[in-house]
């Protein structure tokens, strides 16, 4: 069955990019899929579906922009929450043009969802079922997916610098495995980026407590890793959330190499631009119980920790 969250969360935190501060609510929804709606904003539509082809800006974060010209940025973190506890019908309200960083992953939208829990609505749970593979590269970087019964992630990265390397990693995202293997992965970036993104007026609101920074061979944050392999499952972590802007659960494999938000969003806009690549599909009870979100329980929040 179609899900929603059972009451109201809310979120308080400082946008990555603008250094503001950020007042967020998820209300439920009984239909609509993800959407975000803009506090602030009174004069125009403020409503932004959480959709692929309404991706704007793919440059450092994932942007969404309705056709009024309003525009939410930062969302793959938020997306990938919702669709790793399995929740496709609420309503987001924000009170900026960011969501908030939090620490840098999805950790605490997540544990904030499956302590409230979820509402079961009223008919099938449907899905996106990838029928022929389909593939996009771009200046060195690509991305595919094809045909699988249910939602997997494979991701490999290489970075010159010798904190990161290279590292590879392959996933089946059936119930609980994004909670407990990717949600508390961070966002990472080099020290020497850092300063220049905060001389260009981004990443005002960054900092060692919502971001892994490193220089070389150094890891900058005192406490180290979550994971030794944290960087490429923050690269997963960001695949779920910028896929989950299909609307529904993907029911294929995907695999990317060295690819960002750009590079996944065309993946998806060519997946859905191909005539028998894909269908809408109701989803039986077997096929529904092994969704990525599906069955989470608290210890699943544990066993991350």
């Amino acid at each position: 069955m179609p899900t929603t969250v059972k009451q109201e969360i809310a979120f308080v935190g400082t946008g990555l990019h603008s250094g503001r501060p950020v007042r967020m609510l998820m209300r439920p929804a009984a239909t609509g899929g993800i959407r975000f709606r803009r506090t602030d904003i009174t004069d125009r539509d403020n409503m932004i579906p959480a959709r692929y082809d309404l991706v704007s800006d793919t440059r450092l974060n994932t942007r969404l922009t309705n056709a009024a010209g309003v525009s939410v940025s930062t969302v793959e973190h938020l997306m990938a929450a919702l669709a790793g506890t399995g929740v496709w019908n609420v309503v987001i309200d924000i009170d900026g043009p960011e969501v908030p960083i939090m620490d840098g992953s999805a950790s605490r939208f997540v544990q904030k969802i499956v302590a409230t829990g979820l509402r079961h609505l009223p008919g099938p749970s449907r899905a996106v079922r990838v029928l022929e593979p389909v593939r996009v590269a771009h200046d060195g970087a690509w991305a595919e997916i094809s045909p699988a019964p249910m939602l997997s992630v494979g991701f490999e990265i290489d970075f010159a610098d010798a904190a990161i390397g290279r590292q590879a990693l392959k996933l089946s995202l059936v119930n609980g495995v994004f909670v407990r293997e990717l949600a508390d992965c961070r966002t990472f970036c080099r020290r020497a980026d850092v300063e220049a993104m905060q001389a260009a007026g981004l990443a005002l609101g960054g900092s060692l407590d919502n971001a892994i920074v490193v220089e070389d061979a150094e890891i900058l944050n005192p406490e180290g890793l979550r994971r030794s392999d944290e960087f490429v499952r923050h690269k997963m972590l960001d695949a779920v959330g910028d896929l989950a802007l299909a609307g529904a659960p993907i029911l294929g494999a995907y695999r990317g190499f060295r690819a960002g938000h750009g590079v996944t969003n065309a993946l998806l806009r060519k997946l859905f631009a191909t005539q028998g690549a894909w269908t809408e599909t109701a989803l039986d009870a077997d096929t529904a119980r092994q969704l990525p979100g599906a069955g989470v329980v608290e210890s699943d929040l544990r066993r991350a920790s």
